[in-house]
């Protein structure tokens, strides 16, 4: 009877044509029949509990990430209603442009203000899962609402490369989703609001 010897491959391919987030280098990694020594497995990752303990630090981490997309967007829009002349004078004089970069300040606020609690939490290592998860969720959404209000203060130059926001746009795009869907995010808040679990 003969053996048949396992072929063991680890391959990494970039990650091409990407539209957001182009400054992290992402990896399609490929592992067949690889074997880890004892001596070279990631000690203390030994459930999805030891996973979710990464989980909640990178999803409170989004939260600042995607403020910090907003308010680029922001500063974007704001220079733009500034400089670009429309009937003789810059189209930040006029009221629904003024109203769409107030609506911005308000959403970039509320993050700020949400995430400083956080850091506070974090701080005192009070932060919980329930926390990240709102921090994620409700910061993506005003990012997301931030950057489509950028947009449409730019018109037609907003999904130019030169002006930026089409850039922050794409990024808060990959926020949105990136560490588990605004809707998980919603669903573990959920769970520890009602203390019941909506999870199938």
């Amino acid at each position: 009877m003969s053996r048949t010897r396992l072929r063991r491959v680890l391959r990494v391919e970039k990650i091409e044509n990407k539209v957001a987030l182009k400054v992290v280098q992402n990896g399609h990694i490929t592992l067949k029949d690889v074997r880890v020594p004892e001596a070279n497995r990631l000690q203390g990752g030994n459930s999805f509990r030891d996973t979710a303990k990464v989980l909640k630090i990178t999803r409170y981490a989004v939260g600042w990430m995607s403020t910090g997309c907003a308010m680029g967007a922001y500063e974007a829009a704001l220079k733009y209603a500034q400089e670009r002349l429309q009937f003789g004078k810059p189209i930040g004089s006029f009221q629904l442009i003024q109203d769409l970069l107030a609506r911005m300040i308000e959403n970039i606020t509320a993050s700020q203000c949400l995430l400083v609690r956080q850091a506070q939490l974090f701080a005192e290592g009070k932060l919980s899962d329930a926390h990240a998860a709102l921090s994620k969720a409700f910061c993506t959404s005003k990012c997301r609402e931030t950057v489509a209000w950028a947009r449409e203060i730019l018109g037609g130059n907003g999904i130019v490369a030169d002006y930026k926001v089409a850039r922050f746009f794409n990024d808060c795009e990959a926020l949105y989703t990136y560490e588990g869907t605004f809707q998980m995010q919603n669903l573990i808040v959920g769970k520890a609001v009602t203390g019941l679990s909506a999870f199938l």
